[in-house]
């Protein structure tokens, strides 16, 4: 079994026993009690979330700090009533499109973020004055026994997910009444990264209610943005679990593969070592030319290519635990040799990550941390000799985004494109590359962000650079012709930002010589891998 104070590679800070047990002591209202689905935590005998095994016990006080949070929050907001009370409806069980085939259930973002609820079809409210949480479950049909196992009653789910009352959905509306709220904050808000509305909780006899969905929105994906040391305890086993599988999958590549065989790998160690039913998103496996192609891997493209010796491999796959995630990319060849073209732009991709490592620390606006590493972009593909002239000149005409047209990082937790990134006040810059970054904030202790550089050779922008005077102007067509078909690197990490600097939760091979050791001795062998770089600075 893996403790809440597992950390990544041994490198993280350990939150000290007697300080968690202080946490979960304040945060939690409730008595521990034994569950049916989850596990009782024996040492501080409180509940907690636990897939057996090696897996990570992640206590239920996690969520009980959140609501804690969110109820602070709310009552420093001058516009929130005097006996408001949050109220949040969980996702529901979908199908295969018309058929009774149902798809694997995941809980919905912020409904989990507050109550950390497996179970579909739920409502939770909060007491914003007391912290007093609620949560409402789905009455299940008597042929649900028969189907879909045992049904518990509102007291089992009391106990499961510590909240101080339970009750059913169809009880919903008279529970409610019962507390005389004066406002019902529901939750309605645009996600900035998908330009959908979250989902408002709604039930019959709402009407009934006086409701604002305007206030709650901002402030509980504020909340989200900055991270609890127990939510950090449970990212750096999301990044250590999915490290580990990006080096199963780095040791077991070859040519003649297929891509999808890499896809598979990764999720099986996951699963069978992390407990991770899910991952992420779509896995990213291109090889070849594919690793050119940013969101390869969709239905269109599944991860079909066979690997082909000489190919650089981009596999961007990262798993998810309790609804929190990770997101890594690693890029090698597939023979375990870079090419010197491969090495050249792999370190300038390397280079420009580590830049950005080194600068990253509170109060560095993001859009800069974007600037820097197009800047080192440049000048390397200048020392390369793709490009010529000056790089000030380049960065004028946005030379950068033809070779980096995403953005460098975002915010990462329960969603791997996580809320928050542009908050009422921040703007999204339109310019090339920058437009596409998911967050222009300045840096918070707390944060937690992917840093993603990376150098691709896409056909279609290049293409257009070329036929721009202001951009053609600055690139050797010669040199470039070599790199038509390269593909693309990128190498992407997860990071915390702390009081100083910045903690590198990702734990994988990275640099040229370290990645060629690691796939020569890796082959037939169980090669561990020590990340030294995975300290804190």
């Amino acid at each position: 079994m893996r403790s809440l104070l597992c950390v990544c590679c041994g490198l993280g800070q350990s939150i000290t026993g007697h300080i968690l047990l202080a946490k979960i002591t304040e945060a939690l209202s409730t008595d521990g009690a034994e569950l049916f689905g989850s596990c009782l935590d024996s040492s501080m005998n409180r509940p907690s979330f636990w897939l057996g095994n090696e897996t990570l016990r992640v206590p239920l006080a996690l969520f009980a700090l959140n609501r804690r949070r969110l109820c602070e929050r709310l009552r420093q907001n001058k516009d929130v009533q005097k006996n408001s009370v949050v109220l949040l409806q969980g996702g529901e069980e979908t199908q295969r499109y018309c058929t009774d085939t149902g798809i694997v259930f995941r809980q919905e973002s912020y409904f989990h973020w507050t109550f950390g609820v497996t179970e579909a079809g739920c409502f939770g409210a909060v007491d914003v004055d007391t912290g007093r949480s609620m949560l409402f479950v789905p009455q299940l049909p008597e042929s649900y026994a028969v189907w879909m196992g045992k049904i518990h009653p509102p007291e089992f789910f009391k106990k499961k997910y510590a909240v101080d009352e339970a009750h059913y959905v169809t009880e919903i509306s008279s529970v409610l009444a019962s507390k005389k709220p004066a406002v019902l904050l529901t939750l309605r808000g645009v996600n900035t990264d998908s330009g959908n509305i979250s989902k408002e909780a709604s039930f019959e006899g709402i009407s009934q209610f006086n409701v604002n969905n305007k206030i709650l929105h901002p402030e509980i994906a504020e909340c989200r943005v900055i991270k609890t040391d127990m939510e950090l305890e449970v990212l750096r086993y999301t990044n250590k679990i999915s490290s580990e599988a990006h080096k199963e999958v780095m040791k077991a590549v070859k040519p003649g593969m297929k891509e999808y065989e890499m896809e598979s790998l990764f999720q099986h160690y996951c699963y069978t070592r992390g407990g991770m039913r899910h991952t992420s998103y779509t896995c990213i496996c291109g090889s070849g030319e594919n690793s050119s192609v940013l969101h390869y891997g969709h239905a269109g493209a599944p991860n079909d290519r066979t690997i082909e010796d000489g190919d650089l491999c981009l596999f961007d796959m990262g798993g998810e635990y309790y609804c929190y995630g990770s997101d890594i990319t690693c890029t090698f060849p597939a023979s375990g040799k870079f090419t010197a073209d491969q090495r050249a732009v792999y370190e300038a991709v390397l280079k420009s990550s580590r830049a950005v490592m080194k600068a990253v620390k509170p109060g560095v606006a993001w859009p800069d941390m974007h600037r820097l590493a197009d800047r080192v972009h440049l000048e390397e593909l200048t020392r390369i000799g793709i490009l010529k002239g000056n790089v000030d000149d380049m960065v004028k005409v946005h030379l950068g985004a033809v070779f980096m047209p995403h953005g460098l990082g975002h915010l990462l937790g329960i969603d791997v494109h996580d809320v928050g990134g542009y908050p009422e006040g921040v703007e999204r810059i339109d310019q090339p590359g920058l437009r596409s970054l998911r967050t222009a904030r300045s840096l918070e202790q707390g944060m937690v962000l992917t840093i993603e550089p990376g150098i691709y050779f896409i056909d279609h922008l290049l293409d257009q650079a070329l036929r721009d005077p202001a951009q053609s102007c600055f690139i050797n067509s010669d040199v470039l012709r070599r790199f038509r078909g390269f593909g693309g690197v990128r190498i992407e990490d997860d990071i915390a930002v702390t009081a100083t600097g910045m903690e590198l939760l990702t734990c994988v091979p990275r640099t040229v010589e370290e990645i060629e050791a690691f796939m020569a001795e890796g082959q037939g062998s169980a090669k561990s891998f020590d990340c030294l770089s995975s300290q804190k600075q």
